[in-house]
């Protein structure tokens, strides 16, 4: 097979070829040539994500650069990034958000630590953190010991029967399971209006980017790296009147809890936490990345905007996927097809997978896009609204050049 020497890469010679389903690949494999043009941005990580458009650090806010997260300003930053994330993502007055240590993961195990085993509990996973979820609730917390634990779980690219959520225990789900490209269904309707339980919601690649029907949600967890481009290590925590009043009822009988898990005082909720007094000391850098990032999206219009970006996003892998008969979503069914984490799955092996992956990345067309280490033999490409449309319609041609480069080597 003709390949195309390095040397030549900057020659311009010939628009993509697309690998038709109606075109057998072998009778196209002498068209292989380099696409005519690259993505701006080969940034398409499901995490950390990429920045927003224009995004530049030097035009953060540095007040706060070198203070107290306890000084004035300091604490007014902090609760304005927490009172911009209740009215754009449109959380009601009464629910509580708070910004919490460790990301997701923190704030996710925070919330699981202070109110699990209070009664039964439905775990739903589907992927490799929701099945974390389950371990630690089964393993750490030891659950099984103390109240009855039903797990439900599908293959990757598929989704449990939701509608064997009890209402009456408590449900952890993943309203996005990042690691498979499969969300829950648009509304969560398997979550009964009239629950006695509490949910638990791992949202952290949702937020920003689908519709949150917050009067199903109780405890929802996300981090500002995933949808918003935001940085690591800091988690937000959003908590319903009812999960407050779980918090304020319920002690769980010998779990100690670190400093960072803890949200009551005197067994009332820890109102501080709420308003911007946090746990422990948060990058002031990062909490001004992250309000930079709340304007941004302001900016563009709102919440409905990023969700009608990503939606427009993955229907540019959409119909690339429709167009070769390579190449798949591992998500078949499109009510449950994430818009922010698109799992691809492609006619190679695992070790041409991966020499895919690599010709993508030294071509400096796409960064960080293999599969999740848990996860089938796969790609997979961030389609948030921090990436613009025409990065991924630049991309596709050259998935078609590197397959064509892979397959027949």
């Amino acid at each position: 097979m003709m390949r195309i020497a390095p040397a030549a890469k900057a020659i311009a010679f010939g628009r993509a070829f697309r690998v038709s389903r109606n075109v057998p690949v072998t009778a196209l494999r002498m068209m292989s040539v380099f696409p005519d043009k690259k993505p701006e941005n080969p940034e398409f990580s499901s995490g950390p994500c990429k920045k927003r458009p224009g995004y530049d650090v030097a035009k953060l806010d540095f007040r706060t650069a070198g203070r107290s997260h306890r000084s004035k300003i300091g604490k007014e930053r902090l609760a304005l990034a927490i009172d911009e994330t209740k009215r754009l993502l449109g959380i009601p007055s009464d629910y509580l958000v708070g910004i919490v240590p460790a990301s997701d993961t923190g704030a996710y195990e925070m919330a699981m630590w202070n109110v699990l085993g209070a009664r039964n509990v439905d775990i739903f996973h589907w992927e490799s953190f929701g099945k974390g979820w389950y371990g630690d609730a089964v393993s750490h917390l030891k659950l099984k010991d103390i109240v009855e634990v039903n797990e439900y779980t599908a293959d990757y690219g598929e989704i449990p029967d939701l509608s064997k959520a009890n209402p009456d225990h408590d449900i952890c789900f993943t309203f996005n399971g990042t690691t498979s490209g499969v969300r829950v269904p648009e509304g969560c309707d398997f979550i009964s209006d009239a629950r006695t339980g509490l949910t638990l919601c791992d949202a952290t690649s949702a937020c920003f980017a689908m519709n949150m029907p917050w009067e199903k949600l109780d405890i929802t967890t996300y981090s500002w790296q995933k949808v918003l481009g935001g940085e690591g290590a800091h988690g937000m925590l959003i908590l319903s009147p009812r999960a407050v009043e779980r918090l304020e009822s319920f002690t769980p009988e010998n779990r100690p809890l670190p400093k960072i898990f803890r949200m009551t005082k005197k067994g009332k909720v820890d109102t501080s936490i709420f308003k911007g007094s946090t746990i422990n000391t948060p990058s002031m850098l990062a909490v001004e990345d992250y309000i930079d990032a709340l304007q941004w999206t302001d900016s563009v219009g709102g919440v409905p905007a990023l969700i009608e970006k990503s939606q427009e996003n993955l229907g540019v892998l959409e119909r690339f996927v429709e167009e070769n008969e390579w190449i798949d979503f591992l998500a078949k069914d499109p009510a449950i097809r994430s818009c922010t984490s698109v799992c691809l799955t492609l006619d190679l092996n695992p070790d041409q997978i991966k020499k895919f992956v690599a010709i993508l990345e030294s071509e400096e067309v796409a960064y960080d896009i293999g599969g999740y280490r848990d996860a089938p033999p796969s790609i997979r490409i961030w389609c948030g609204a921090t990436v613009e449309k025409d990065d991924l319609e630049a991309l596709c041609p050259w998935m078609a050049w590197a397959y064509d480069q892979v397959k027949h080597e």
